[in-house]
């Protein structure tokens, strides 16, 4: 069967990164960057729109590929309503919901939009995969302690099933049939999943930065002291939450969140530099001791993914703390990529459902 020619689009903070697959294979990867300047002038992420497309619709024409013969254009989803795991067109309701930030405004609201953009530039189809909003939690896990709070579920939810489902057939098992505790540490901060049979059905809400500190994110803040701190006239909500989000954990006590920049330091024997380390992999270790009680303290398997697993000595200080709970599995790579693409190539075959969003 020949394939059609499929655009995968994964728009991130700084950057959009973007690729072509014709007949399955990978034939062309761009990460296209941009300056804190361009950023600033578009005034917010759904000002970048028209900057973000005119760039990936340049590097297409720049390497002679036709957006006239894309069969489909798959994107990276983002902040619409809470719906099942699973690959959706997107629609005019979509586009809504993502351009209003119905859940929140991130870049990856920009995927679904772009995607339609291209796709309408042809008879291609426009879609979404496991978007970060994909909600399988059991009702106790929305219970926060408060009848004012509902828990949600706002993760990586297309990193997390991917490498579930790696694992599942690297030991010739259904995902459905395995329960697994999966982490994914992303650029900006870690979700730590409880995969019970094929459902996710407790996990930390790593957008607004719950849960282990990490790379950029707080993690959860002692409560009395943050209340303190929005009433204390120092700062917005703004600043506030742009804090807890973006210049917490790592950035916060180091500065910088470059993995290997720390690495070095740590190796040349920066002591600070080495604890925090060793801290965030003590605060991961406790959310992964806590949330395998979802398991009955039994998995079948601790999943490790994304690139702070590249990191050596922060990988055996976490090991170290939870490699008695279950046997361990590392994929360090994030594989967003390939993972868009292969549900795409799913649906051409038609083998995997388009789900409609209502």
């Amino acid at each position: 069967m020949t394939l059609g020619i499929i655009l995968v689009i994964n728009p991130k903070n700084t950057s959009s990164k973007i690729a072509v697959y014709k007949d399955s294979k990978m034939c062309f990867l761009k990460t296209i960057k941009y300056s804190d300047e361009q950023l600033a002038a578009c005034g917010s992420i759904p000002g970048q729109l028209e900057m973000r497309k005119k760039a990936i619709l340049q590097e297409l024409r720049d390497n002679d590929i036709n957006v006239n013969k894309l069969q489909i254009v798959v994107a990276r989803g983002g902040l619409i309503k809470p719906v099942k795991s699973g690959v959706y067109e997107v629609n005019d309701r979509m586009r809504e919901d993502l351009l209003n930030g119905i859940m929140g405004m991130h870049a990856t609201n920009l995927g679904g939009i772009i995607a339609s953009d291209i796709a309408s530039l042809t008879n291609a189809r426009a879609i979404i995969v496991d978007p970060v909003v994909v909600d399988e939690l059991d009702d106790v896990a929305r219970i926060s302690g408060h009848p004012l709070f509902e828990r949600k579920s706002i993760f990586h939810a297309l990193n997390q099933k991917v490498v579930a489902r790696k694992y599942a057939k690297s030991i010739s098992r259904k995902y459905e049939d395995l329960n697994l505790l999966v982490v994914h540490a992303g650029g900006g901060g870690i979700s730590v999943g409880a995969h019970k049979q094929g459902r996710v059905v407790d996990v930390n809400q790593a957008f607004d930065g719950d849960g282990p500190f990490s790379m950029e994110r707080s993690g959860t803040l002692p409560t009395g002291d943050l209340v303190k701190l929005c009433f204390s006239g120092k700062y917005s909500q703004a600043e506030i939450m742009d804090m807890i989000t973006a210049k917490s954990g790592l950035y916060g006590y180091l500065g910088t969140t470059n993995l290997n920049a720390i690495e070095k330091r740590v190796n040349e024997g920066d002591e600070k530099a080495a604890f925090i380390m060793y801290a965030m992999a003590y605060q991961l270790a406790k959310e992964i001791g806590a949330m395998c009680t979802v398991l009955d303290g039994k998995p079948d398997a601790i999943i490790l993914s994304g690139d702070l697993f590249h990191q050596p000595v922060f990988t055996a200080h976490l090991t170290k703390k939870v490699e008695k709970i279950s046997p361990i599995s590392i994929y360090p790579d994030e594989d967003e990529i390939d993972a868009l693409a292969m549900n795409a190539i799913g649906v051409i075959k038609g083998e995997i459902e388009v789900l409609e969003y209502t």
